[in-house]
């Protein structure tokens, strides 16, 4: 098969960047350009031959510009079959040419949707003809290359002037890219009509495996969102359940102000704190349980430096995330060759986007538990009103229980956890997991409080509670019982507050 050729380009874009070094390799090609509106104008300024498409096809551009590719002379010149007799007579006859390359990015919808925009603005926004010549070119493959997106670019200009040329396999890549382009454009623009959940993300990458090591992973990522904007410095590639304990971790020290630190097991804190620095936050979310960070994730809200990182080598751990990492913490943490190190500067919470989970036949969705927690929210159920350093405390249970499995109880002070029970079958069991673990590494409840995701459904895991020391509990309420829970608060000296709401994490 002989080289492909690309004698006539249409060039159709509303992000012009890099847009001049693709047109040099066109002209120095001879390439014939046909271009219109703003990006023909761009063309002409920069120094380049180009025909405006209202000149080809003899149309004007008509309605403010709404409509000028959507004609036969440029369509046709796209789905032209070149081997096809009554393709190429019929061409002759309508004085239709050839187009062997299309490139065309698209209105920016879904960036202006999320920035608020009104109606008007979003219909004017929805791209009709960029749509059709992407997917006619894409359609046409054999014969024609089709671009859209700007970092194509490169790789067009490296294919195009190598000595093989654009092969039919390449030209079948970027089809299968303009097609998923469109889907997705065309799936953003019917949600904003409907509502209606619409499931896509890039083609995916290989994890190292899945939940276990005899399963297989990928990692879908949708555009410039969540988890797809942090950056892997260093360590080897990364499995699923490193992909989900990443998650928690990045989204629980996002919820504090302060320097804070967590250490993640299977998605579930195991130690959380706050301090002055993040090599004092670290040290106090490890003394919560010594023995579980072994093999676990650390994430942090705040730069690590070299005194965090330090204490941080002397842990076998899969992975730190952080904002980012002073040079010379990174010195010192590359040394552990395994170690993945996350920077997570660029990670960008969407608080409207839809949590998806999967179940045998279909998918579940629900709204992200992104409510805040404020002290001005909590209301006091008993006679005892909390002291100053007792609603620091109360709030920092708040935010921590919110992330451990339910049933989840937290056993806190103002700085850290100090003993975390979660995911069992009753909640007074939760209670004494979480006693149990504060003894066992060595921490007194004295004057701590204690957090609870969801209402207590009897008085006893306050009695317990009450036991060791407990003086402060802060729970959602609703219980048909909470009258007689108050009442057993008011009888032991505890102060309780309640929030209003259910944080359940299944």
């Amino acid at each position: 098969m002989s080289k492909f050729k690309i004698e006539r380009a249409l060039i159709s874009v509303f992000d012009k960047s890099y847009l001049l070094d693709l047109l040099k390799v066109l002209a120095e090609n001879g390439v014939e350009i046909l271009s219109s509106g703003g990006t023909a104008n761009t063309i002409r300024d920069a120094g380049f031959k180009v025909t405006d498409v209202s000149d080809y096809t003899g149309s004007p551009e008509v309605f403010a510009g709404r409509v000028k590719t959507l004609h036969p002379k440029v369509h046709g010149g796209i789905l032209l079959r070149r081997e096809n007799p009554e393709d190429i007579a019929e061409a002759e006859t309508y004085g239709i040419k050839p187009i062997d390359l299309v490139v065309v990015n698209l209105y920016p919808f879904m960036e202006k949707i999320r920035e608020g925009a009104d109606d008007k603005t979003a219909m004017e926004l929805v791209d009709i003809g960029g749509v059709a010549l992407l997917r006619a070119a894409a359609k046409n493959f054999p014969y024609v290359a089709v671009l859209n997106k700007t970092r194509q670019y490169g790789d067009f200009i490296k294919a195009y002037t190598s000595a093989e040329g654009i092969t039919l396999e390449i030209r079948r890549r970027w089809a299968a890219d303009a097609f998923t382009h469109t889907a997705i454009y065309d799936s953003a623009v019917a949600h904003y009509f409907t509502g209606d959940l619409f499931l896509h993300g890039s083609q995916g990458v290989d994890l190292r495996y899945g939940e276990n090591p005899h399963q297989t992973a990928r990692w879908y990522k949708s555009a410039n969102a969540g988890l797809s904007r942090v950056r892997q410095l260093h360590g080897k590639e990364m499995s699923y359940i490193n992909v989900l304990d990443i998650e928690a971790a990045v989204n629980i020290v996002g919820d504090f102000s302060q320097p804070a630190c967590v250490i993640i097991k299977h998605t579930t804190p195991c130690g959380l704190a706050i301090g002055y620095s993040p090599k004092q936050a670290y040290e106090r979310a490890y003394s919560c349980d010594t023995r579980s960070p072994f093999g676990g994730i650390v994430g942090f809200n705040t730069e690590v430096d070299k005194d965090t990182a330090d204490i941080l080598a002397e842990l076998f751990l899969e992975a730190v995330a952080a904002p980012s990492f002073t040079d010379r913490a990174l010195a010192v943490l590359q040394k552990k060759k395994n170690l993945r190190l996350i920077e997570t500067a660029k990670f960008r919470l969407d608080k409207s986007e839809r949590r998806i989970v999967s179940v045998s036949g279909g998918f579940l969705s629900q709204e992200g538990d992104y409510a805040e927690i404020s002290k001005d929210d909590f209301k006091v159920m008993t006679k005892l009103t909390p002291t100053a350093e007792q609603w620091e405390a109360l709030v920092f249970g708040a935010k921590a229980v919110k992330w451990a499995k339910s049933n989840a109880v937290v056993l806190n002070n103002r700085w850290q956890t100090l003993g975390i029970g979660c995911g069992q079958t009753s909640r007074v069991g939760s209670v004494e997991i979480a006693v149990a673990n504060a003894a066992r590494f060595g921490h007194s409840l004295q004057d701590a409080v204690m957090a609870s995701d969801a209402f207590f459904p009897f008085p006893d895991s306050v009695e317990e509670a009450a036991k060791v020391g407990i003086k402060a509990v802060v729970q959602p309420g609703g219980s048909v019982k909470d009258e007689e829970v108050i009442k057993a608060a008011d009888e032991l000296g505890i102060t309780m507050v309640f929030t209003g709401k259910r944080h359940f994490r299944h």
